[in-house]
């Protein structure tokens, strides 16, 4: 696509002609912002004075029974006596009295997302008799939702339509850059010294100073996505304070950030040629295609369209793209997805792909989740400060892996010209933790199999439950009898499943989903779809 696509010669004399034209649209990356380091929290943190009691009210917009709070913690853990920030906590207390567990607490990944919710959420997916054992507890992480303060750095960055994910020429791609530098110095603009405590240890630290506040010697942690790599910093850096730990869907401590973005790509680009064989199966329903390369050519069809004459004026290639990722997440979701294209491609029908926007891809008018994983992903380890070696490895990547590439090159790329640089990246050692459990599908495309393998491999008293071939991203209490039996009985008592080498586990995967006109004619139930997915951006 274009003449950047590996059309331009040598190696040497290509990255000679991108320096030029960086240094022509004033891009050079040499001190392009006054970098400062990363502060890197500290472990323990165990000299912070002890915080007040918490106060606790019923939550805002959520089910009774959900209390809320703020529980003030350091700014800087190097300074536990100076500058105070606010996390905002959840909590539905235990009724079991007899049977009672402690607290566990929940991350639903991003970084970004917010947990508040969560206990009235893992109420439903734990079952009455076992939630009735512990304090649920979810919490917003620091710069997040309600928490004190809440980052945004330009509300209007993911405003539709926007420049074309894919660049056609240097010019374009330069232009995006751009678009990521000023991204970047806005959130310098405005949080300066803050961005320097918004790692991954700082809000592992965070945890602990919500376990003090609650009183409790240790903590049981589910948590899905980069959750799993928060529980996994919480048990390197307080491995004492963990009684039960679950990590699902679980991010490669080996390959943070900039190698786990572009792992992704190639684990949608999967997923995606597995959606569009899906949509083959069914042509007789959706009428794109009897084969998964007939689906895809008609897919980048209608998004070469859309790049044309935007849907509404608000689903261009970039909205297009966001809303079809959403099906990487969960194949349940696929129906749907594939109606939208279907009426759109063969009755010219932009409505149901409007709608399948707003579910799914429309991200603007709220910058806060963006914003909290940049500032996280950015300053928690090194990233590359030199665009040419974004240009070579992103389309190195597009050239296999089309599908997400460029999505994904500018959904980071603010993080080449972030004013904070890492001054320590934390290496995960699951070592001294006594137990904990582990959920993979072998095909997630938003955390690829191989980072389940690695964590489990760092924490040695682990578990490792595999679902085979499912592209599933959160496993746990969605109702596979497999995976549930397994979690449910560690956080009931602590029972593991048999170790074994290399997985320990292995479950069958989820169904794929059936047409609801095919499933009507079949007398069978339609696909049921849950929504919540763990992590998705």
């Amino acid at each position: 696509m274009g003449s950047i696509d590996g059309a331009t010669g040598a190696e040497g004399v290509h990255v000679k002609k991108i320096l030029v034209a960086l240094a022509a649209a004033g891009l050079s990356l040499s001190g392009v912002l006054a970098a400062s380091p990363a502060a890197g929290a500290p472990p323990g943190a165990e000299h912070a004075p002890p915080a007040p009691a918490p106060q606790w009210t019923q939550c805002e917009g959520l089910p009774t029974g959900v209390e809320c709070t703020k529980i003030e913690v350091p700014l800087d853990y190097r300074r536990p006596k100076g500058e105070k920030i606010k996390i905002a906590v959840s909590r539905r207390k235990a009724t079991d009295t007899a049977h009672y567990q402690g607290v566990i607490l929940f991350n639903p990944g991003g970084p970004g997302g917010s947990g508040l919710a969560y206990p009235a959420v893992m109420q439903t997916r734990l079952g009455p008799t076992l939630a009735a054992q512990y304090d649920l507890i979810g919490f917003d992480p620091r710069g997040v939702g309600s928490s004190e303060p809440s980052l945004s750095c330009d509300p209007h960055f993911a405003d539709p339509v926007r420049p074309d994910y894919v660049p056609a020429n240097i010019t374009e791609e330069l232009a995006w850059a751009q678009r990521s530098r000023n991204y970047a110095e806005a959130c310098g603009r405005i949080y300066g010294d803050l961005l320097k405590n918004m790692t991954t240890a700082d809000a592992a630290n965070d945890m602990d100073q919500i376990r003090k506040a609650l009183g409790q010697e240790q903590i049981s942690y589910v948590g899905y996505s980069y959750g799993t790599y928060l529980g996994a910093t919480y048990a390197t850096l307080f491995p004492n304070r963990v009684r039960r730990l679950v990590l699902d869907s679980i991010v490669n401590p080996s390959r943070v950030w900039y190698e786990a973005n572009i792992d992704q790509n190639h684990a949608f680009e999967g997923r995606a040629k597995d959606f569009f064989a899906w949509i083959a199966q069914y042509d007789s329903t959706y009428h794109l295609g009897t084969t998964g390369d007939e689906v895809e050519k008609a897919f980048y069809a209608a998004r070469a369209k859309l790049k044309d004459t935007p849907a509404e004026g608000r689903v261009g290639p970039d909205e297009f793209d966001d809303t079809y990722l959403a099906g990487g997440y969960l194949k349940s979701r696929w129906p749907l997805l594939a109606n939208a294209l279907s009426r759109y491609l063969t009755a010219g029908e932009a409505a149901p792909l409007l709608a399948a926007y707003g579910t799914y891809g429309d991200s603007s008018g709220d910058d806060n989740t963006f914003a909290v994983y940049s500032a996280v992903e950015c300053s928690d380890a090194s990233w590359p400060r030199d665009w040419p070696r974004w240009h070579r490895d992103m389309w190195q990547s597009y050239r296999a892996a089309p599908f997400l590439s460029w999505g994904n090159a500018w959904f980071n790329a603010q993080c080449a010209f972030w004013p904070v640089r890492t001054a320590h990246e934390q290496r995960i050692d699951g070592r001294f933790v006594k137990n904990a459990l582990f959920f993979q599908d072998t095909k997630d495309g938003a955390t690829p199999y191989e980072g389940g393998v690695e964590m489990h491999r760092r924490f040695p008293n682990s578990r490792l439950v595999v679902m085979d071939g499912g592209g599933n991203h959160g496993l746990t209490g969605r109702g596979n009898a497999c995976v549930d039996d397994a979690w449910k009985a560690y956080l009931t008592d602590g029972t593991l499943p048999a170790s074994r080498p290399g997985p320990d586990l292995h479950c069958e995967p989820f169904a794929d989903p059936v047409p609801p006109a095919r499933a009507a004619a079949m007398n069978a139930t339609p696909t049921q779809i849950d929504d919540w997915v763990p992590g998705e951006r």
